[in-house]
């Protein structure tokens, strides 16, 4: 059922992009299985096909909604680090898919990509490149982040707990079923560390992501070209600097 509007929400003008947001909300409350066009018209109060004056079809409304998502995440810092700059996205990013569950497997699945996606991935790339890496390892370091950003992601959705309460039950539940003798590496991990007080799957992310950061710094060195800083270089006007992987 379609929520209540104010008055001033029944006199504003339809737009693309009071579209897209309301299919954005009604994506978080139900899942983007259920959202259809007859169903947007409802939640705004109008009939489904005023919506085609707006957007083209359903795809290109997936695609604004996608493009909604990618300008909520915080572009990368300027004036500082590569890597600070590159921990504060990633951290921006799994805070923008927890609410916006629904997204997570199609960030880079979109033909068509918005304006707010692609300045998304050209601070990326830039940040990348102004911290020295060469177009070669900028490639790598994004693919690389957005895999571990979205992989977490994704694992995080799927998983049957949400709250410290869900979790103790659930690991409870577990043990229940669960000779310690047969198991005992995995009863170990689930009394000594799951059950213990202020466990949060989520803490996992930024430990990971520390990790591939740490190794991104150090990678280049290892490649015998002294390091981030020692590649950075000019890059030449009106070239294109590539993308780590298909907008």
């Amino acid at each position: 059922m379609a929520s209540p509007k104010t008055a001033n929400e029944a006199r504003a003008p339809l737009n693309r992009e009071r579209v897209v947001q309301a299919a954005v909300a009604f994506a978080d409350e139900h899942g983007l299985g259920s959202l259809s066009m007859r169903k947007l018209g409802e939640a705004l109060g109008v009939e489904a096909m005023s919506l085609y004056n707006h957007v083209a079809n359903k795809s290109d409304l997936l695609d604004g909604m996608v493009d909604l998502v990618f300008s909520e995440i915080g572009l990368p810092s300027t004036g500082t680090s590569w890597k600070a700059a590159m921990r504060q996205r990633a951290i921006s990013a799994r805070q923008v898919l927890s609410r916006r569950r629904w997204a997570v497997g199609r960030m880079e699945s979109r033909r068509a990509p918005g304006p707010a996606t692609l300045r998304h991935h050209d601070a990326v790339l830039g940040c990348l490149r102004d911290g020295g890496f060469s177009v070669g390892m900028a490639a790598h370091a994004f693919s690389v982040l957005d895999s571990y950003i979205y992989g977490f992601a994704l694992q995080e959705a799927s998983l049957p707990f949400h709250t410290a309460a869900e979790t103790e039950d659930m690991a409870q539940a577990i043990l229940s079923h669960m000779p310690p003798d047969e198991y005992p590496h995995l009863t170990e991990f689930t009394v000594d560390h799951v059950l213990q007080p202020g466990y949060d799957y989520g803490t996992e992310y930024e430990f990971g992501l520390d990790l591939i950061l740490d190794s991104l710094e150090k990678r280049p060195a290892l490649e015998g070209d002294g390091g981030p800083e020692a590649q950075k270089r000019a890059v030449p006007k009106n070239r294109w600097r590539g993308v780590p992987h298909p907008l």
